[in-house]
């Protein structure tokens, strides 16, 4: 009996060996890391920026008509009482109606492509033409009175000149038309009371009223 007690505490211990190493392989525990892990590195974004918009085309100006040279016609009305001068530049004009004693009348207005010209001034006078080659043909109504008229183009000292001053207080506001064989009709208003215009030198534009001497200088559109 005594020679059983060390087998025994061998069996003991050998059988204990054994419980623990089968505990531990079926209860093992791995081993874990507790720091952050690492983010996540972002793609690269492609860009997204709209290409710059083209610039646009610069829009073609309208044509300007250009003004070009100063025009001048000088004729009288079908009835040979009055005499009229249209001074054109570009699509502008400028007219001048006088009998050359009381009735006088300047008008302004529009030249179409066309050559058709529709004028107009004070107190309801009109004047209605169409320049067509060297000569304007047309109708200027004046105090409601209708006067049929041919401008022929005028070559200078001919055409339409105009003075506007002071004289001795009064104010002076002088038109003359001359014709192109020389002869001259016009009107001077003195404090607006119309007389017939003294002649005026057409090469210099020189005319003396009431004894001051002025200048009357060609009429541009």
């Amino acid at each position: 009996m005594k020679r059983s007690g060390p087998l025994f505490t061998l069996l003991a211990g050998l059988a204990l060996g054994l419980f623990m190493l089968s505990l531990n392989a079926t209860t093992g525990e791995g081993t874990f890391s507790y720091g952050e892990a690492p983010a996540a590195s972002a793609s690269p974004t492609p860009s997204t920026s709209a290409p710059a918009a083209p610039s646009a085309s610069p829009s073609k100006a309208s044509p300007t008509r250009t003004a070009g040279p100063k025009t001048s016609y000088a004729g009288r009305t079908d009835d040979d009482t009055s005499a009229i001068s249209i001074s054109v530049r570009g699509d502008k004009a400028i007219a001048y109606f006088c009998d050359g004693r009381s009735k006088e009348s300047w008008l302004k207005g529009n030249v179409e492509d066309n050559g058709e010209m529709k004028l107009s001034g004070k107190h309801g006078a009109k004047l209605e033409g169409r320049l067509a080659d060297d000569r304007v043909r047309g109708t200027a109504e004046i105090d409601k009175h209708p006067y049929g008229f041919t401008a022929k183009k005028a070559v200078k000292p001919s055409g339409l000149y105009r003075a506007t001053t002071e004289v001795r207080g009064a104010k002076v506001d002088g038109g003359w038309i001359v014709l192109p064989d020389g002869r001259q009709v016009g009107i001077v208003r003195r404090d607006d009371k119309p007389s017939a215009a003294p002649r005026i030198d057409p090469d210099s534009g020189a005319v003396t009223v009431d004894g001051e001497r002025l200048t009357a200088r060609p009429v541009v559109p």
